[in-house]
């Protein structure tokens, strides 16, 4: 199962690195156990090349977004300076160009706006950090925001709230690739008290 997560300047560390554990820890607890599935994790940027996240920290991809890429999970993380990530329309023109071969587009905390900006959430439930629900609901003019959950999965999308809960809704994730009991033991290895029903599925 190829899963990306898609880095840019001003990204959040805890929306990337959070799923980044879940999925590395969930793949390594399969090769362990001799399963034959595998979980191919990639952290990739428009161009493959480095970018500096919020605080300062330079992050190095593995390779590049490619437009013909088919991914099984495309994981959004958001930023502090959300605004000026919004703006840069090569970011939102890849992420709806890249809608069509990915099984399961995600996003954490603000990485909601992105996925509002290029259209992904229209009709759908979705949900983002606490404090910027109603703003997101404002910007795309429409329903669905979703207060109190750590993730709301609508199927092809699914969104997560502030910060820490991307990595609740990476394991919901592995409940959905693998199942709940593989899920509740990738939790326990990376010591996270992991409420399995804290999320809605619309």
């Amino acid at each position: 199962m190829r899963i990306g997560l898609l880095l840019f300047d001003e990204v959040d560390l805890l929306d990337f690195g959070g799923p980044y554990e879940v999925f590395l820890t969930a793949d390594r607890l399969l090769r362990r156990a001799g399963d034959d599935r595998t979980l191919e994790v990639r952290s990739l940027t428009l161009d493959g090349e480095r970018v500096t996240a919020y605080g300062g920290v330079g992050l190095v991809p593995d390779g590049m977004l490619d437009p013909s890429m088919v991914l099984d999970v495309l994981v959004v993380p958001g930023a502090i300076a959300i605004d000026d990530v919004v703006a840069d329309r090569s970011l939102i023109d890849a992420i709806r160009d890249v809608m069509d071969r990915v099984e399961i587009m995600t996003s954490v905390c603000t990485g909601a706006f992105l996925l509002g900006e290029a259209g992904l959430l229209e009709g759908r439930r979705w949900t983002t950090h606490f404090e910027d629900l109603e703003i997101l609901a404002d910007s795309i003019g429409g329903q669905g925001a979703t207060r109190d959950v750590q993730w709301v999965d609508t199927g092809a999308v699914v969104t997560a709230g502030g910060l820490s809960a991307g990595i609740g809704m990476a394991l919901h994730l592995v409940e959905r690739l693998i199942d709940r009991p593989f899920a509740i033991a990738t939790a326990r290895q990376i010591g996270y008290a992991w409420d399995p029903d804290n999320g809605v599925t619309a």
